[in-house]
């Protein structure tokens, strides 16, 4: 079975724009993946049209993947905050309908990076605030076509959504069933007890899928279970896409987010070149 492979622009450049998307989008095409990643840290620094033209230039199909910072909280207290983020993950859905993106990915219930320690009762909160926001942003997505993937991360970038048995709590208390989930090896290989096991639960509520390597590197490099995790896809009859997200000190504002203090690969190139040559041999192209 294919499944179009794709790589980040987080590998490629931070923040992305339009300036940056041609040579984003040549450099992806040579390494021979099927579709780009955008990542909307600034929506005012990426145009559709941009995205459109080189995708048709490349042949590359467009993938849409938020970036949730404090300013962008959809489980805040105050609705004010929580209405900016909203904002924000509406703006992503427009583009990701008009380049033809599936889905907006990623955390986007709490800022990134927020690690409290709260008693039962505020974590309720929070979580329900977090479910009332995206039930609006889920709807407006369904009505263009576009999904919700969320993404559960591991304990040390947020408190919130840790494991797939969450990420399907938090959908449940969405009730809207565009919304669905994101899921990542790295932050599975930390949180979850057997990847496999995990990939089944989530079943076909798995929106999107990311791969990186345990140490967040190139995969195939490492100790994740491969065969275990793709057997698990196949499992759950997972057709859509996979992406490269994987990432080195280079990008400095990422790698401060992540805590990646030391190269996990040789540069951004090789990692690019060793991801889609390792996917590739699971998935290979079909022959035309």
């Amino acid at each position: 079975m294919t499944r179009p492979l794709g790589l980040s622009t987080f590998v490629l450049a931070s923040p992305f724009s339009d300036s940056a998307a041609i040579e984003a989008f040549d450099r992806t095409a040579a390494f021979g993946y099927d579709l780009i990643e955008v990542c909307i840290e600034d929506p005012a620094l990426v145009t559709a049209d941009a995205l459109l033209s080189n995708a048709e230039r490349t042949g590359l199909a467009v993938g849409i993947c938020g970036a949730f910072g404090p300013d962008r909280d959809l489980s805040h207290p105050d609705a004010d905050v929580r209405d900016r983020g909203l904002t924000y993950v509406r703006d992503c859905i427009d583009l990701a309908a008009a380049v033809g993106s599936p889905h907006v990915a990623g955390p986007m219930y709490a800022p990134t990076g927020q690690t409290r320690l709260l008693e039962k009762p505020e974590r309720e909160g929070q979580l329900n605030r977090a479910a009332d926001t995206l039930a609006r942003a889920a709807e407006y997505g369904a009505a263009r076509g576009v999904a919700l993937a969320i993404e559960p991360l591991n304990r040390f970038e947020t408190d919130l959504v840790n494991t797939v048995e969450q990420a399907l709590d938090l959908c449940d208390r969405i009730g809207d069933p565009s919304a669905g989930l994101l899921i990542d090896t790295f932050h599975m290989n930390i949180e979850e007890k057997r990847l496999g096991d995990a990939v089944r639960l989530a079943g076909d509520r798995v929106r999107h899928v990311q791969v990186s390597e345990n140490d967040r590197g190139t995969p195939g490099s490492g100790h994740v279970p491969w065969d275990e995790f793709f057997d698990a896809l196949d499992d759950i009859d997972y057709r859509g896409q996979i992406v490269v997200e994987s990432f080195l000190p280079t990008v400095r504002e990422i790698a401060r987010a992540v805590s990646l203090w030391r190269p996990v690969a040789e540069s951004m190139d090789a990692l690019a070149q060793d991801g889609i040559a390792f996917l590739r041999e699971r998935f290979p192209r079909s022959a035309s």
